[in-house]
């Protein structure tokens, strides 16, 4: 009979899938109610005692192009992870090259613009019935919109969290977006091209014309920066006809990129789009026309689209950090009392099974007939060092150690509809916890004698792979760490407290 069911095991786990590995309480998954009906075999449920370790993952991380869907920047300083400060680098495209700026061209204004995530349910709406357009002086309608940015970390230091931002000019040639970079990697800059002191906040304008109800301006929710004016003269409107503007290779040498930062050390840290950015430069020039010359203004934009460099740069402090005695003390072998998580390069969890209990499992399996049913480490959040109101992670990858390719499960089931290699319950609690599904790599274990090794747990989640049409992952190592800023500290191996890690293993006997 448990022949059988292995073979309907096998049989049903791409169309069952979902259902065997999103159970929301320890009892038998679904797959085993089914695989177990009128009496046929019963399902049971055996803990196991996991060894919980910490992994330091040097603080650093591969922060390229190939990595950030979404760039990071910001401080946040708190006692168990300490510092972690975020910048960002990117190169320039100009809209087009050789570009021709016409007669006696000046700059009226040159403004970076950035677009971060907000929280666009929660807007502030303001109107001004008697707002005067400037150009042409108009009398006109303005509605602003005004929106939070999404933060993780102390949205208030004092009533409110300011951060001084700084635009930099970066002196070092960038290279190839095909380039491996990591997040530690030093870049030297100079020219201080612009700064804002920036509130949290982004809003959005609507200008329409009183007399015909007309759109004079529409501008989205993001983040202006006013940059230097001289800089651009002299570097782009006095360099018109240079080589050095003839054609992308020799732009981005001769203007190698922009660097953003925070001047604080504490605050918090926010994302934004690396690819909607964008510098444009406002002038005017003569124009002549039927023997009448005017001015009017022209634009003219520097991209940070997908072709370019893009680089996340993470500083971290750990001094006197609840993380630094960990690391110091950690020891794979015997496990952790408490694991440290943290995206963006910070330290991974290790889980690994006693061959003692892989034993145990052979035995079930081999002389008394039972089969895997499922399999789910299971990790609680600590309320000791980690009783507050910071976000809590949704998302984590899992990988056997020193294996080059993703789990069995995720090589099966990774497009199945409902699957989820992880589950959060009560992230807004504490403790919270998650299940980790190991089980058919768990089965492969104890059925077919596969090679025995540890798992790796990560913040982030697997990205998908941006050139496919089937939503197909772009690879076991390519995951949103590098920009993920949440962090937990997670209860390990701890004999004394019930909500130790732990391995689950629901199985069937006849």
């Amino acid at each position: 009979m448990i022949k059988n069911i292995k073979k309907l095991f096998n049989i049903s786990l791409v169309v069952l899938g979902s259902i065997l590995l999103l159970n929301c309480e320890p009892e038998a998954d679904k797959l085993g109610e089914q695989l177990f009906l009128d009496g046929a075999a019963q399902g049971n449920e055996k803990l196991f005692d996991l060894v919980a370790y910490n992994i330091n993952n040097g603080d650093k991380v591969r922060s390229d192009a190939s990595r950030l869907q979404y760039a990071v920047l910001g401080a946040f300083n708190e006692p168990v992870f300490g510092k972690q400060k975020a910048s960002y680098i990117t190169q320039l495209r100009m809209q087009s090259y050789a570009p021709d700026f016409g007669t006696n061209p000046v700059l009226d204004s040159v403004v970076l613009v950035m677009k971060p995530v907000y929280a666009s349910d929660s807007v502030t709406t303001t109107t001004d019935e008697n707002f005067v357009y400037v150009d042409g002086n108009v009398p006109a309608k303005l509605v602003k919109n005004t929106y939070p940015v999404k933060k993780y970390g102390k949205t208030k230091i004092n009533g409110k969290t300011i951060f001084n931002i700084r635009v930099h000019e970066v002196n070092d040639f960038l290279k190839s977006p095909a380039d491996s970079v990591y997040s530690n990697t030093a870049y030297n800059y100079s020219s201080l091209l612009g700064s804002k002191e920036f509130d949290g906040t982004i809003s959005s304008f609507k200008i329409t014309k009183d007399s015909d109800n007309s759109e004079l301006l529409n501008r989205d929710a993001n983040i202006r920066i006013k940059l230097d004016n001289s800089f651009f003269k002299t570097k782009i409107i006095d360099h018109q006809g240079s080589v050095d503007l003839k054609d992308a290779a020799g732009f981005i040498r001769y203007f190698k990129g922009i660097r953003l930062s925070v001047d604080e050390n504490d605050g918090y840290l926010f994302t934004f789009s690396p690819n909607a950015g964008e510098i444009v430069m406002y002038y005017k020039n003569d124009k002549t026309e039927n023997g009448v010359t005017t001015r009017p203004q022209s634009s003219f934009k520097f991209t940070m689209g997908s072709e370019n460099v893009h680089v996340g740069q993470y500083e971290y402090v750990r001094a006197g950090s609840a993380l630094q005695n960990a690391l110091a003390t950690s020891n794979e072998n015997t496990g952790d009392l408490k694991l440290f998580a943290q995206g963006m390069g910070g330290p991974g969890i290790g889980i690994k099974i006693s061959p003692a209990d892989v034993t145990v499992l052979k035995d079930l399996y081999q002389n008394k007939k039972a089969g895997i049913i499922g399999a789910r480490i299971r990790l609680y959040s600590d309320t000791e060092l980690w009783n507050n109101n910071y976000e809590k992670p949704s998302i984590f990858t899992v990988l056997q150690k020193n294996v080059n390719a993703f789990l069995p499960e995720m090589n099966v089931l990774s497009q199945a509809n409902g699957y989820s290699l992880v589950k959060p319950y009560d992230l807004d609690k504490n403790p919270a916890y998650y299940d980790f599904t190991i089980t058919k790599t768990l089965k492969d274990l104890i059925e077919t004698e596969a090679p025995k090794h540890d798992y790796i747990i990560n913040i982030g989640s697997f990205l998908l792979d941006p050139s496919s049409t089937t939503g197909e992952l772009a690879g076991y190592n390519i995951t949103s760490n590098a920009f993920t800023p949440n962090r937990i500290v997670l209860v390990g191996t701890d004999a004394d407290n019930p909500k130790r890690a732990q391995l689950r293993v629901i199985y069937g006997t006849k």
